[in-house]
């Protein structure tokens, strides 16, 4: 069965790119997923704006903006998060009121890993969380795109399309193969004003990529472990990776890049791919510096050192805990000494660590946590930041867990040590302070377990964020507020300004 892009039915598309106000800073990254959908439409020649809200503050001034100036425009394409649900349903509530018979059509991580638990229900036969969750995305949008989107937004475009368009399957055509994957279009970065971003590495102007789809591991806090197009690795060739390196460098002058690989190690080409893009560097004559993801207990000294002579300073690893047993019952894969013998490893490497660490887990005590914190204290990374974990949908913490009896409490237990997790039922599209929050209390947790209740799991991350960093002097990372838009009342013929609004199938120059 082949993948039909017949584009005679669509008409013009906008593709909003929702806020990420739970973030310190929403200008760091583009959004890759939209411009790649994006870049696959402009190649079939179906025409296109997009709206990139990331960081306004005012953004349904925008909407309205947009909507005054593009009568034309009759489909909206939004893709989300979980945590950006909320901006996302106030701009999916915005648009029915502006365009009331303009199609809404969502994708994205959200949708797809509520539609993963909404089919573990289903076959169950106990309708539950899960069905609320997404009887409400039903409700809100005309569309649903679940799983990878660069063929599935084809379908979402038909007059005739379903409700549901389910590409989160490998028996799909629309699934996403390592064929496919090569012959599509790189993002399409023009369509984002990327100099309003701003991010270095090592003060190298650094812009995001993504070399490969997927990560094959099943950590029990980590979205997508239940759904297969966040599960099943797609590669590209070391080529092909290399050429949109080169292409980005060329096109905008950056000589930075982070890889938003989950881990760039699992890659059996990886240090293939390394020397590659050192002699990229000096077939340019110019110099590159790279950051990036890696699994520790993968981890070898050839990696570490050909990332080095590629221009890797830094990379960041998922250690998550120093608690073995936390590292069980979270299904790592990694001990504690594979994640110290990682960090030690890019130390002699020359290259810079920074730990990403958890905490409420099953089993999380003031015990595990103090583990955590003297492990970080005698590893010594170069930097870290310390979550309390929200059980996403999709996650093995979500999907396995069942209702306590309690209303709005479910109970995950891992089953090898019995260690427990609750977790307090969310309306993702009206909460999102559970993702991480600011050094300043910001920091809410809606998990529990045996051993520690929420706010002692929100003092205790606090505790050792702050004691840690005196100790290692480590300053905390600073954000940025966010933009107003600013329009002019009634002067709508002005247009909205270049670092929210392009209009695809013209390469404008980045302003």
């Amino acid at each position: 069965m082949g993948v039909s892009r017949d584009t005679k039915d669509s008409g013009k598309i906008c593709l909003v790119v929702p806020p990420s106000v739970f973030l310190l800073d929403e200008r760091v990254f583009v959004n890759l997923g939209i411009l790649k959908v994006a870049a696959v439409l402009e190649q079939a020649g179906v025409p296109l704006d997009v709206l990139d809200l990331s960081g306004i503050e005012n953004f349904e001034s925008v909407l309205d903006d947009y909507c005054s100036q593009h009568p034309e425009t009759q489909m909206f394409g939004l893709t989300s998060t979980t945590p950006q649900m909320p901006q996302t349903a106030r701009i999916g509530r915005r648009l029915r009121t502006l365009r009331p018979e303009a199609r809404l059509i969502l994708g994205g991580p959200h949708v797809t890993l509520i539609h993963t638990a909404y089919k573990k229900e289903v076959k169950r036969g106990v309708p539950d969380r899960a069905t609320r969750a997404f009887e409400q995305l039903e409700a809100m949008f005309d569309v649903l795109v679940c799983g990878d989107g660069e063929d599935a937004v084809f379908e979402a475009l038909r007059a005739d399309a379903p409700k549901v368009v389910d590409a989160n399957q490998k028996s799909s055509p629309l699934f996403m193969s390592n064929q496919r994957y090569e012959q599509q279009p790189f993002p399409a970065r023009h369509l984002v004003d990327l100099k309003s971003y701003h991010y270095r590495i090592d003060g190298f102007p650094a812009t995001s990529l993504i070399a490969q789809l997927g990560c094959p591991f099943a950590c029990g806090f980590c979205g997508g472990r239940e759904a297969p197009f966040l599960r099943r690795i797609r590669n590209r060739s070391v080529a092909n990776i290399v050429g949109e390196v080169a292409e980005i460098h060329q096109a905008y002058g950056y000589t930075g890049f982070m890889f938003y690989d989950d881990e760039l190690n699992v890659n059996p080409d990886m240090v293939d791919l390394m020397n590659a893009l050192t002699d990229l560097q000096m077939d340019l004559g110019t110099e590159f510096r790279f950051r990036g993801f890696v699994k520790s207990e993968l981890f070898t000294r050839e990696q570490a050192e050909s990332m080095y002579r590629a221009g890797f300073r830094w990379l960041l690893s998922g250690f998550e805990s120093g608690a073995p047993r936390i590292l069980q019952n979270m299904n790592k894969k990694a001990t504690r000494d594979d994640n110290s013998r990682c960090l030690a490893t890019a130390k002699r490497a020359g290259i810079k660590v920074k730990a990403l660490m958890s905490l409420g887990h099953p089993g999380e005590s003031e015990t595990t946590a103090r583990q955590t914190e003297q492990w970080l204290l005698e590893a010594a990374p170069d930097d870290f930041d310390v979550t309390i974990i929200t059980t996403f949908p999709g996650t093995p913490y979500y999907d396995h867990a069942v209702a306590t009896g309690e209303p709005g409490i479910y109970c995950y237990t891992y089953r090898k040590t019995g260690d427990r997790l609750f977790q307090i039922e969310l309306d993702y599209n009206q909460t999102a302070d559970y993702y991480k929050g600011d050094p300043d209390g910001g920091y809410r947790a809606f998990v529990y377990t045996d051993y520690l209740q929420p706010d002692q799991l929100v003092t205790i991350r606090g505790d050792i964020e702050r004691r840690v960093r005196a100790a290692l002097d480590i300053p905390f990372n600073p954000g940025q507020a966010a933009m107003r838009y600013e329009h002019s009342m009634g002067q709508i013929g002005a247009g909205l300004p270049a670092f929210i609004y392009r209009r695809g199938g013209v390469r404008s120059e980045v302003s």
